[in-house]
């Protein structure tokens, strides 16, 4: 089970890091929930916790605000432990002149693209439900003794499939640009003659450098090789001609065929002493 919750929380991880731009160090907003969840179980320290969960190289930095603070003085003595260790945290700018709920203070942090590439770890499951319909945020809850990832949720899946497709397909008004910037690179070429052959551009190649592709590599077929060396027989280092010939003449006494006598019995003996 081990095993699985980590390729779960790595692959949520990489989504992020491919389709938002995630970067290490990673920046992780706390809440007031999190941080007294955190404490209650005794996951400490929360930056080794967290960068275990990250599956992260180096250890991420820990955010809170203002208000989040404000709001857990609030809660009285049963939150002061979590007050006071709320307080060692990096304390983030909310520009809020009037302190505000911590739900408030979160979603207007995040905003509606998360520009700061904030992970949100909260145990509010009304907070984490209006997250999940921002696009590129990422949420980290408790259970128990554990800390998990939530795995990205159908909005958060579609954002990013079209937004690979508005980067890899061409807007009516940047073609027509391109049409436009070839058409006067052709007139320029036709005043200045041949020294404009040399800067002028067709307009497949300003699409493609547009979008930034490269054309596909073209396979090399490997050309037949030779034997291998190793397996072949050495060649026979060449005779002279002389030579050559008395070898030849040996070789062709000794293939000759030998006569050979036939051995006859005794019975053959008697049979031709009685014919003569």
């Amino acid at each position: 089970m081990r095993v699985k919750k980590r390729s779960k929380n790595r692959k949520a991880v990489k989504f992020y890091t491919t389709c938002f731009g995630f970067r290490e160090p990673y920046k992780v907003l706390i809440d007031g929930t999190f941080v007294h969840h955190l404490l209650t179980q005794r996951l400490l320290p929360a930056d080794e916790a967290l960068r275990d969960l990250l599956s992260a190289s180096r250890t991420p930095a820990l955010f809170t605000s203002k208000c989040i603070n404000a709001e857990l003085r609030r809660l009285g003595k049963s939150h002061a432990e979590s007050f006071d260790n709320a307080q060692l945290l990096t304390t983030t700018k909310c520009e809020h002149d009037k302190v505000v709920s911590a739900v408030n203070c979160v979603m207007s942090l995040i905003g509606d693209k998360n520009p700061e590439h904030f992970f949100v770890a909260t145990q509010d499951p009304g907070l984490r439900e209006k997250l999940r319909e921002i696009p590129g945020v990422p949420l980290i809850y408790g259970l128990k003794n554990s800390l998990f990832i939530e795995q990205p949720s159908v909005q958060q899946r579609k954002f990013a499939q079209l937004d690979e497709e508005k980067r890899l397909n061409m807007d009516i008004s940047e073609y027509k640009k391109l049409l436009k910037a070839a058409s006067e690179g052709k007139t320029a070429a036709s005043e200045n003659g041949s020294d404009g052959e040399q800067h002028e551009r067709p307009i497949s190649s300003l699409v493609k450098n547009s979008l930034v592709v490269t054309d596909k590599s073209k396979f090399k077929r490997n050309k037949a090789k030779g034997p291998n060396p190793l397996s072949c027989k050495k060649k026979k280092p060449k005779l002279p001609t002389a030579i050559q010939n008395q070898v030849a003449t040996a070789d062709g006494e000794a293939k000759r065929k030998r006569v050979r006598k036939r051995k006859r019995g005794k019975k053959d003996n008697k049979q031709l002493e009685s014919a003569n």
